[in-house]
């Protein structure tokens, strides 16, 4: 049997939900994002959460990462010994499951998407893409 979680350590949950909340803070609340790195299993681990740019035209309800920046933020990860396991994107005003938008973007077939909401009672959910959608994962931290 394979475990199909997420496990993420807790500095990296408080990480997640603190890059969150700075998107949600703000005046005009915007969509944050960024690179997940760690192994990849089962389970997959993430150990490091990246911030990377939102340049999407409308961040407020959508993300889109800064493509340089995202290819140079796993390339670093690499470098440093780890995987990219995944993405992580917030929704600063609505639940933590996938938009029209997330699932018509999403491009990693394999890979986690993270979505973290600083409004929501389970504010940190992950799924796996499968390249014809996205499977709930469950998330443990540790």
């Amino acid at each position: 049997m394979t475990d199909d979680a997420l496990v993420l350590d807790s500095d990296t949950s408080d990480a997640l939900l603190d890059h969150a909340r700075e998107g949600a803070d703000r005046e005009r609340p915007a969509e944050i994002c960024g690179v997940l790195g760690g192994t990849r299993g089962p389970p997959d681990r993430v150990t490091d959460a990246r911030r990377v740019p939102n340049v999407a035209t409308h961040p407020r309800t959508e993300y889109e990462l800064d493509p340089a920046s995202t290819m140079e933020t796993i390339d670093r990860i690499e470098a440093a010994g780890a995987e990219a396991v995944g993405f992580y994107h917030s929704h600063p005003e609505t639940d933590p499951v996938p938009s029209a938008t997330d699932r018509a973007r999403a491009t990693w077939p394999g890979y986690v998407y993270v979505i973290v909401s600083p409004v929501a009672d389970d504010p940190i959910r992950a799924y796996r893409f499968t390249g014809e959608g996205f499977t709930e994962m469950p998330v443990r931290v540790e």
